[in-house]
């Protein structure tokens, strides 16, 4: 657990090592990325009919709207950040908006020199535990306040409290704000609006209720998730995923057969 003032902007910082259990894996909203690579580079795609790019460095990744796949190297290395959603905007050197659906090395975002220098910093350290110490200086020394985060912050607990099920005008009107301006300011922290991250929040509820060892009442998950009708809930399933909620669901039992207890389990998940 990061301590403060991280704790209220990150959820974990993380080091891996190896090989990873598949060469490609789905990655999941609602959350914000970061990762420092010390290993050989590796390839991110954004969207289900995007060409794929290299990233040696390391990669940052704001919150994303669709579906997205990361390929492994055969043996990886690198340190990371899983940040809350409206964590990353501090960080950053621009609106997170402006990195919506497009993942950039950290070098476009921290620059070269300092890329160059942390990389090395963390490949001379002791070990994982020193290399974690070292990521979450640099974190809290590059921090930096930025007007409406808290007004994100709150109004984010409130969708995700809710799983995404509220009123965005009654969200605004609670916070005392226009719903233009808690729009503006969401763009600038997470990249997205309240109402995209309500949807993206009622959605990934949907997907973890799913019990991949049983029976599933495709028709009954969609009416309780809030959908129109199960159409519009497959939509959402493959904009999300990339997948069909049959196939997430053969993907799920086989990661569950192959992998039993992994970390990984119900998302990232592989993506063939």
């Amino acid at each position: 657990m990061p301590r403060p003032p991280l704790d209220g902007l990150i959820d974990d910082l993380y080091y891996l090592e190896g090989a990873p259990p598949y060469a490609r894996l789905t990655l999941p909203p609602p959350a914000a990325l970061l990762i420092v690579n010390l290993g050989a580079p590796f390839r991110i795609r954004a969207g289900t009919d995007g060409e794929p790019a290299d990233y040696a460095d390391g990669c940052v990744v704001t919150m994303p709207t669709r579906a997205w796949e990361f390929g492994y190297p055969p043996r990886t290395r690198s340190v990371g950040v899983h940040f809350k959603p409206w964590g990353m905007g501090p960080f950053l050197s621009m609106p997170a908006a402006e990195l919506r659906d497009r993942p950039v090395t950290i070098e476009q975002v921290w620059g070269r020199s300092a890329v160059t220098e942390l990389q090395d910093r963390l490949a001379a350290a002791a070990g994982p535990h020193e290399m974690l110490t070292l990521l979450e200086e640099e974190l809290v020394r590059r921090l930096r306040e930025t007007a409406g985060l808290g007004l994100v912050r709150h109004a984010s607990s409130v969708i995700a409290a809710a799983g995404g099920a509220v009123s965005i005008g009654d969200l605004s009107s609670a916070a005392g704000v226009s719903s233009t301006h808690l729009a503006q300011r969401f763009k600038e922290h997470i990249g997205v609006t309240p109402k995209r991250l309500a949807r993206t929040h009622r959605f990934a509820a949907a997907a973890f209720a799913i019990d991949p060892a049983g029976p599933v009442d495709w028709g009954e998950l969609a009416s309780s998730a809030g959908y129109f009708d199960q159409a519009h809930f497959n939509h959402e399933f493959r904009e999300f995923t990339g997948l069909t909620p049959t196939r997430y669901v053969e993907v799920r039992r086989r990661f569950l057969r192959e992998h039993p207890g992994h970390v990984l389990d119900s998302w990232p998940l592989p993506a063939d």
